[in-house]
């Protein structure tokens, strides 16, 4: 049985505890927050104690797996001190703000022999891993041209409400990292290949209190010649559903988080939609998507097994690159 903390009571603390809560190889023994009024919450509800210090948590409790869902520019400094002290990492995406942090980290990981993943958790979605299939199967050939939009809203008021959403410095960005990041993710593992230019450009076209970018979009080309497009806003009135288009020798695939179509060049047409899978997570978000758990699963297996889960540190360096560069382009011409 695995001895697993949480640190990060927030918002998407719901879809860690009510995931640990389903799986029969671990128990949840501590949860953190510098809010104390969150952390002892948390605690009453899973009969946990409260911690308001992360490495109170990690070193007491002696616990098998940490979670992190704390600020993004905490994210590699929980996790190395998590790593230091001989615990294994299950964190939020992204892995960090600075792709050299990341990186530093999962050498780390691979020095003390523990297992580093990071929450991709969209990967783990029907439509994704029945296009992922259908591309690992030959059958839909390679893609030629891809393109991923999301238009979603993130008025004032909600970054208002956040200490650290909406900086440069805390969040590392708007749009692209928090947002956008999944369906970039997506498009990035459907093509999977090395990435050999990025162009961007960003800007703050809705927001009067923050200065991030509220609108990214570019063009990536990789190796083997396939590119991808994106355009991402969160000015948007409402929550539209992302859209993930892929253009591939035998046929095109229209998807978003939750369905898929794919029609061959021969006609033939192929659907799928995501299947309820009766878990509740009190406060979980549409928008989040409903496969933590799965993640979770393959992420408490792998400790248990001493394998690699199916997303590590490393290989979440990968969109960490894309990310880092849209940003360091992007802000060349922000406005």
């Amino acid at each position: 049985m695995l001895r697993v903390g949480i640190v990060g009571c927030g918002n998407i603390f719901t879809m860690h505890a009510t995931s640990c809560d389903h799986l029969p190889n671990a128990t949840l023994v501590g949860v953190c927050d510098i809010k104390k009024d969150r952390a002892d919450a948390a605690a009453a509800k899973y009969g946990v104690q409260a911690y308001y210090d992360y490495k109170e948590l990690i070193t007491p409790e002696k616990v098998d797996v940490v979670h992190l869902c704390v600020p993004h520019y905490l994210h590699p400094i929980i996790s190395r001190y998590a790593l230091e002290h001989g615990v294994n990492v299950l964190c939020e995406k992204p892995m960090s703000i600075d792709y050299a942090d990341g990186e530093a980290n999962v050498k780390l990981a691979d020095e003390k022999g523990l297992i580093y993943g990071i929450i991709f958790q969209c990967r783990y979605n029907d439509a994704s891993r029945f296009v992922k299939e259908q591309l690992e199967s030959g059958r839909l050939g390679r893609i030629i041209s891809a393109r991923c939009t999301l238009t979603w809203y993130r008025p004032d008021s909600y970054y208002a409400l956040s200490d650290w959403k909406g900086t440069w410095d805390k969040e590392g960005g708007g749009v692209i990292i928090d947002q956008a990041i999944h369906s970039l993710d997506l498009a990035n593992w459907f093509i999977d290949d090395e990435p050999v230019e990025i162009q961007a450009h960003l800007a703050n076209r809705g927001h009067s209190i923050v200065e991030v970018d509220d609108t990214g979009e570019g063009f990536i080309r990789y190796k083997n010649g396939a590119t991808l497009s994106f355009w991402a806003m969160n000015n948007y009135g409402c929550d539209d559903p992302i859209e993930i288009r892929l253009f591939c020798e035998n046929g095109k695939v229209v998807m978003s988080y939750d369905d898929a179509v794919i029609t061959f060049n021969d006609g033939t047409e192929l659907k799928i939609s995501q299947e309820d899978d009766g878990i509740v997570y009190e406060g979980g978000k549409d928008y989040w998507g409903f496969r933590h758990i799965r993640q979770i699963e393959n992420f408490y297996n792998a400790v248990e097994n001493g394998v690699q889960p199916d997303i590590t540190g490393r290989e979440a360096l990968k969109i960490q690159k894309i990310i880092s560069e849209i940003y360091r382009v992007g802000r060349e011409n922000f406005n």
